[in-house]
């Protein structure tokens, strides 16, 4: 008796999938929501900011939802998702910044970056995987970011939480891959988006982070739902615990300097 054949062509098909996006009221969040929905799943956009989120599902439409989810709150991530149906997807983006040198770092500041980037994102996964372990079944994506891996000055507490939620995902990862469930991350390099906005009012801040990547130019938000859609997908059943670094070869290039060849 022979196997049948894979089916290639349904790599990528989230058909009856449902989907949570939490951050999908802008910029990669609302990116990866539209790319989900565009495969089939059934997609909640979930943000602090609940206009924002209903304006995003319904641009969807085809049956989107939305709902207000504050990360950092144990309680309000499980009041928000209490009548929620099972989830197959959870993609988590939140973050925020701080930008100042280590020393200047005030302590509500830094407990103000790990309470959503660190903390919000270990409870909003630990809520939602309990139930997909149950289940035997769930992909959860988490966007980290290159900081996790390279820094700069200003960025050291931000990059501690990148750093930080990738150890988390990946021990998530090799505790529930018995169960069914895969974690990943991306990592992206420099995406316009409401959290880099300060930089493009600096024009020679902007133009030396294009230069830095093999690409020579920003991401637009669209171009991280590729990399979602596939972690969600069977395309990637085979994945887990990974860091998909979509930043234009920002990490593979070393320095700034282009040498004479």
């Amino acid at each position: 008796m022979t196997t049948p054949a894979f089916d290639y062509r349904r790599m990528f098909d989230l058909t009856g999938r449902t989907a949570l996006v939490v951050g999908a009221g802008s910029g990669i969040g609302a990116a990866s929501a539209h790319g989900l929905a565009a495969h089939g799943a059934r997609v909640i956009c979930a943000d602090l900011d609940l206009t924002a989120a209903q304006r995003v599902a319904q641009d969807i439409g085809g049956g989107a939802g939305a709902l207000q989810l504050d990360m950092r709150d144990a309680s309000a991530i499980a009041e928000a998702l209490q009548d929620a149906p099972p989830l197959d997807v959870l993609v988590s983006t939140p973050s925020i910044n701080v930008r100042k040198p280590l020393l200047a770092i005030r302590d509500e500041e830094f407990d103000r970056v790990i309470g959503l980037n660190l903390r919000g994102t270990f409870m909003l996964m630990r809520h939602v995987a309990r139930d997909m372990a149950e289940r035997g079944r769930g992909s959860i994506i988490v966007f980290s970011s290159i900081r996790g891996e390279v820094v700069e000055p200003g960025q050291g507490v931000y990059a501690a939480t990148k750093a930080g939620v990738r150890q988390l995902c990946r021990a998530l990862a090799a505790e529930l891959g018995p169960r069914g469930v895969r974690v990943n991350l991306i990592a992206p390099g420099v995406v316009e988006t409401p959290l880099t906005a300060p930089i493009r009012n600096h024009p020679d801040w902007y133009r030396a982070y294009a230069e830095k990547n093999a690409l020579r130019r920003w991401a637009q938000p669209h171009e991280m739902a590729g990399a979602v859609v596939y972690l969600a997908s069977d395309a990637s059943s085979y994945v887990t615990g990974a860091v998909l670094y979509v930043d234009a070869g920002w990490t593979a290039q070393d320095g700034r300097f282009t040498p004479p060849l």
